[in-house]
């Protein structure tokens, strides 16, 4: 298989994309450790894009008085909560870095990959993506769960999306300009990432174990965001309910003959509650079907009103919106 084509460059500017929701636990940590590292960047050009996705419990006053005492830090603050993917992409729309890098604000994925992250970008990689060899703290249903969710995500939604990765990732000014192109409301960045094809390759690590607070991805939430990414990023499902559609035509078919047949040799035809129940399970597979149908043309109605993802109250340090 042929390589994709790489230019050799050096990064000069780099920004920091960092979501932040109700993380007021965790902001002293984060702005220790941010002091502590970008000085390592040396002579480079740094902005940190920290975005408020609603917070609740006074992490904005907090940014707020961060980027009054720093002016690399730039705040984007949203009117309301409107999710992890909504709030990247208004970091990754405001970024005026040559490179970009997403991590979240708990640092879990650690700072100290970045370097690595960097050196690959001036390989010639346009997305250098973290992943995750080891997952410190967390249960075995996590880690049996998460598992699970890459390895359908790779099989429904992308063959090129990449396992064990979260959206800790360094992606050039030319990818990042790509997404920001992609008009979709309902996004799957990771996804969108693999879909635009640009060079691309795995940096491993060890994701380290939350420090403060609680996580923002429970079970509930990792399952309706990959239904969200299913549906908004795939066919499958349709698929797959056509394919059963025909199968259980199949079935019907042979059981139609079967009826005739004893018909004609004079048999009584018997199973009355095994029809009842065969009726029962096509009658389900049908609204399971329009229910799925109905998922889609949902998300047809939802692209097609034109609503912008996130509605931004306040930026501080940012000169252009």
């Amino acid at each position: 298989m042929m390589q994709p084509l790489r230019t050799m460059r050096k990064l000069s500017s780099l920004s920091l994309v960092i979501p932040v929701y109700n993380e007021r636990e965790t902001l002293a940590y984060l702005r220790a450790e941010l002091e502590r590292w970008l000085p390592s960047l040396e002579d480079m050009t740094t902005e940190i894009l920290l975005v408020d996705d609603g917070s609740t419990d006074g992490s904005l006053p907090i940014l707020s008085r961060w980027a009054a005492e720093d002016s690399r830090i730039k705040v984007i603050s949203f009117s309301r909560n409107f999710g992890h993917q909504a709030a990247v992409s208004a970091g990754l729309q405001h970024a005026v870095g040559d490179a970009v890098v997403i991590i979240d604000a708990d640092l879990q994925d650690p700072l100290d990959v970045i370097p690595d992250m960097i050196a690959l970008y001036e390989d010639g990689y346009d997305v250098a993506y973290g992943q995750r060899m080891a997952r410190h703290g967390e249960t075995r249903f996590k880690l049996v769960t998460a598992w699970l969710f890459y390895r359908i995500m790779r099989l429904w939604v992308h063959k090129g999306l990449p396992v064990d990765t979260g959206d800790f990732r360094l992606i050039s000014r030319q990818c990042v300009d790509c997404i920001n192109s992609m008009p979709e409301a309902h996004r799957f960045l990771r996804g969108m990432v693999a879909w635009a094809g640009f060079p691309q390759v795995a940096v491993p690590y060890a994701r380290a174990e939350r420090r403060f607070g609680e996580t923002k991805y429970p079970l509930y939430k990792m399952l309706r965001f990959a239904w969200v990414a299913i549906t908004s990023f795939s066919t499958v499902p349709l698929k797959i309910v056509t394919a059963a559609g025909g199968i259980f035509s199949l079935l019907g078919l042979g059981a139609g003959i079967y009826a005739l047949a004893s018909h004609v040799t004079g048999h009584t035809v018997p199973g009355w509650t095994s029809l009842m129940g065969f009726n029962a399970l096509m009658g389900g597979l049908v609204l399971m079907g329009l229910g799925l149908i109905g998922e889609y043309v949902g998300k047809i109605y939802e692209e097609v009103k034109g609503r912008p993802l996130y509605v931004v109250q306040r930026t501080i340090n940012i000169s252009r919106e």
